[in-house]
């Protein structure tokens, strides 16, 4: 039996790969860090606005914690074989402070409007600098799709 590989996607296929699957996607892992504890990875449902990443999360949460101490974030979405990771610095934007159109986005997507939940919320933008993208060794070389938050070609 002989297996295949896959072929090696150009810059501009996994670009086009990667913004399809950040607009439809619904689950990210977000990694934070805090200096003391250490690395921290959860789940976060998220939004997508054509530049930046748009999450979610309790404002008392470790993750809320930790990205206010160190702004410097990993996300990735949730599939092995078909990687895609991004770094940036998030911004935070207490529940009642987050700017209406993304808030509104999010709510549209998720059905869940935490600006309405008891407790309160942080939200948390990540502007990527670096995305990488690869389906397999054969793709491991090229795999920078966007460096210095600039997308390559």
């Amino acid at each position: 039996m002989q297996t295949t590989e896959p072929a090696r996607r150009p810059t501009a296929e996994r670009k086009r790969d990667a913004l399809a699957r950040l607009t439809t996607e619904r689950d990210i892992w977000l990694s934070t860090a805090h200096p003391d504890h250490g690395p921290h990875q959860v789940p976060l449902w998220f939004l997508w606005d054509g530049r930046a990443v748009w999450m979610c999360t309790n404002a008392t949460s470790a993750t809320a914690r930790n990205v206010r101490t160190e702004p410097r974030v990993r996300l990735a979405l949730p599939d092995t074989f078909d990687v895609l990771l991004l770094q940036g610095e998030a911004a935070c934007f207490p529940d009642k402070e987050v700017p209406r159109g993304p808030a509104d986005a999010f709510t549209d997507k998720f059905g869940w409007d935490p600006r309405t939940e008891g407790r309160a919320h942080l939200y948390v933008r990540v502007t990527p600098r670096t995305v990488r993208a690869w389906r397999g060794e054969p793709e491991l070389r090229g795999r920078v799709i966007m460096r210095d938050g600039t997308w390559q070609e």
